[in-house]
């Protein structure tokens, strides 16, 4: 007697053709930046283990060395770690920042798959090196240093290259809320790259560094055989980005069915019957071009503050809960996932209420707004008890990270599918680059800034933070003010003031 079909293949076999090859799009694509992510996490874990409190450890066994730092790890031995680390966080994320606007170039015009897959081998392989320097025995600044910026060079592949991926299969429809359910990806790869690291940071912290190099290589293996760049390349129908048709000079002539959660990917206008012609290849965006996209500007300046406080919080966050709240390195890794936790929560919310509203950057400015007061609370009151810690913690991810997951996805795929661009989704990869590249610069500033203003006391960071929020929000002003003149504008229309 055989057995009825299983019901997970009975349910693929309902599905679409189209549906399928979406989803797995999106699950390769979220499998590959939770990667990406993973592996950039273990250097704040592991920061607490390189420089630790060498006095609580019990007596010196070494009576040549220093009695406060015989434990710590060359170089970072001395009273100027919170330098030298710093120097670490920034060589990458100024070699990420400089090799992102160059990196969404080369991904306009090469394979994703190729670009994406060899990205992925390359940071597996720097990771990794990372992490041999503790079995090898190295203490050379210098060896640290060259990894990291070899590393944030590979780390540029995977953005641009992704979010051109997602884009190419979805279109405009309810992309902020499928993108910001995506996007959760960032904070489910801090988590976990957290708590690989802190499983090894107290006993060899090399391994924190070195089974997320191997991960990410074996999902960028994974990505080489299984992702499917185009539609067209299995023959599921294309999204429908913005297209010059009819309906734009009369918009009740023809209404459009198109979404992300319309799978099949059809339009309300059957072109079924209309023979295939071979389309020419559009010509990828040049750099300048992509700048002059309307609100490409003002996107990129928000995310570069928007930015410095999440890279902030990213690289310094278990530090300082080490210091101020007195936990252990792996305690300490394993309370800062919790903001991760709010950051997936915030960037689902961004997206679900900027699709209602329409209101990309209006949502932007009141996270934003909100957030400032509560990085000052949580400064004060934060560590006052540990359900305090961590319900403050999960609002502040929210607050901080929803914005920034809003831009980097929905912001980007909208202004890469712009309607001046006429139906060319060449410029995906450039405008992604530009935006993410500009947040990236933030992303450098913010770490190094709280590597030479911690020592001064950890109020002044948190100051400095919200300085950086402030002016995310004053740099989208003019952004919202379009937004709420056009809901302005709608309402009357709607109440019969304007004909």
């Amino acid at each position: 007697m055989r057995a009825a079909l299983a019901p997970g293949v009975r349910l693929l076999r309902a599905l679409p053709r189209d549906s399928r090859y979406r989803g797995l799009t999106l699950v390769l694509t979220f499998l590959c930046y939770t990667s990406y992510h993973l592996s950039r996490k273990p250097i704040s874990i592991v920061k607490s283990q390189l420089h630790p409190n060498c006095s609580a450890l019990g007596p010196n066994p070494r009576n040549d060395s220093n009695s406060s730092t015989w434990c710590s790890w060359a170089p970072f031995d001395g009273d100027n770690y919170k330098e030298l680390f710093g120097a670490l966080d920034n060589a990458f994320l100024v070699a990420y920042a400089i090799g992102m606007f160059i990196s969404g170039i080369f991904g306009e015009r090469l394979p994703l798959r190729y670009y994406l897959s060899g990205g992925m081998v390359l940071s597996g392989l720097f990771t990794a090196l990372f992490g041999l320097g503790y079995f090898w025995d190295i203490h050379v600044l210098w060896y640290f240093i060259v990894v990291q910026v070899c590393n944030g060079l590979a780390q540029t592949t995977g953005w641009p290259a992704v979010v051109a991926c997602v884009g190419n299969w979805f279109g405009k429809g309810k992309r902020g809320l499928i993108m910001g359910i995506w996007n959760s990806h960032t904070s489910v790869g801090n988590i976990l790259g957290s708590l690989i690291a802190g499983a090894w940071v107290s006993s060899a912290w090399g391994l924190s560094f070195v089974v997320p190099g191997i991960i990410i290589t074996t999902v960028g293996i994974i990505c080489f055989f299984f992702l499917v760049e185009y539609p067209e390349d299995v023959d599921c129908s294309p999204p429908l980005h913005h297209v010059m048709t009819i309906s734009e000079k009369d918009p009740e002539a023809v209404t459009s069915n198109e979404g992300p959660l319309s799978l099949s990917g059809q339009s309300s206008v059957d072109h079924s019957n209309s023979p295939k012609e071979p389309a020419e290849e559009p010509e990828a965006i040049s750099f300048l071009a992509a700048l002059r996209i309307p609100g490409v500007v003002e996107f990129s300046l928000c995310l570069l503050f928007a930015k410095l406080v999440s890279y902030t919080f990213l690289y310094w966050l278990p530090l300082y809960i080490v210091n101020v709240a007195h936990f252990g390195a792996k305690e300490a890794g394993d309370l800062s996932t919790l903001f991760d936790v709010g950051g997936i929560l915030g960037g689902i919310f961004a997206g679900l209420i900027s699709d209602y509203t329409g209101g990309r950057a209006t949502t932007c400015c009141v996270m934003l707004v909100v957030a400032a007061p509560m990085l000052f609370l949580y400064n004060h009151v934060g560590q006052n008890g540990i359900g305090t810690s961590i319900a403050m913690l999960i609002i502040c991810g929210a607050l901080v990270n929803g914005p920034y997951a809003l831009i980097t996805t929905a912001v980007s795929a909208d202004l890469g599918t712009h309607e001046s661009l006429k139906g060319n989704a060449k410029a995906l990869s450039t405008v992604t680059a530009i935006i993410d590249g500009t947040g990236s610069v933030g992303a450098a500033l913010g770490p190094l800034l709280a590597g030479l203003i911690s020592p001064t006391g950890w109020n002044n960071v948190f100051y400095m933070l919200i300085a950086a929020d402030v002016l995310a929000c004053l740099l989208l002003a003019r952004v919202v003010v379009k937004e709420v003149r056009g809901w302005c504008g709608y309402m009357a229309r709607k109440r019969g003031y304007v004909r």
